[in-house]
């Protein structure tokens, strides 16, 4: 067998490498290749069970609706590198996708609706709206400046004696309409103030590798507001 593909199945479904034993829906494969462009980048493996095994695939059938998932279901299309491994007799095909930087990267759903995926691990998650903004903003060439507000210290005060918060616990301890509050979630997020942990329970936020000073949160709360550039 193929080193490198041997080291991947060695190592299991990971946050960079997922595992089909067959294709019989497009979208599911796009959704993959979606998790893997708005993330990381990766490589999925068609013809390998979940535990590893080799089952083999159809080589032609196969081509056709990697075609269709990243050129049709997604969008902005997804750039693929294909390759085949022959081991023992059958054919494994490995799909190498790149962080894209077009990122949302959406999948068409059997509803018509588009939605975003990332990777967490061995899973694809649908992205929500503060993820999607906080990717669009990353694109954005102009600085970042922060309004560090009466809203922005009572989620870090509040984070100083809780480890997690939700959304809908800000718009409550703040009485934010959703907007305005995704909109200062994705700022703290963007400059490493919040972190964001999601699974397929939903999102909750805390705080990040840089955290506010008490001495910031002081002067905000002697000035009332004020604006602080990180």
């Amino acid at each position: 067998m193929n080193r490198f593909l041997q080291d991947l199945i060695r190592k299991g479904e990971n946050q960079r490498v997922d595992f089909k034993y067959c294709i019989n829906d497009s979208r599911k494969i796009a959704r993959t290749l979606s998790a893997f462009a708005n993330t990381e980048g990766g490589i999925l493996l068609l013809g390998v069970r979940d535990n590893g095994t080799i089952a083999g695939v159809n080589t032609d059938e196969e081509y056709y609706m990697i075609e269709t998932a990243a050129r049709i279901y997604c969008s902005p299309e997804i750039p693929v590198t294909i390759t085949q491994y022959h081991v023992n007799g059958k054919t494994v095909i490995g799909v190498s996708v790149e962080k894209g930087n077009k990122r949302p990267y959406k999948v068409k759903g059997e509803d018509g609706k588009w939605k975003a995926y990332f990777r967490n691990n061995d899973q694809n998650l649908v992205a929500n709206s503060i993820l999607i903004r906080l990717w669009q903003r990353s694109s954005a060439k102009s600085g970042l400046l922060i309004k560090f507000g009466k809203a922005e210290m009572t989620l870090m005060e509040y984070l100083r004696n809780n480890e997690y918060i939700s959304l809908t616990a800000f718009r409550k301890i703040t009485r934010l309409p959703s907007y305005k509050a995704e909109k200062i979630i994705v700022s703290l997020l963007s400059c490493g103030i919040l972190a964001m942990d999601a699974s397929e329970k939903g999102y909750r936020y805390r705080l990040g590798s840089e955290p506010v000073s008490e001495e910031m949160i002081n002067w905000n709360r002697d000035r009332k507001s004020g604006i602080s550039q990180f």
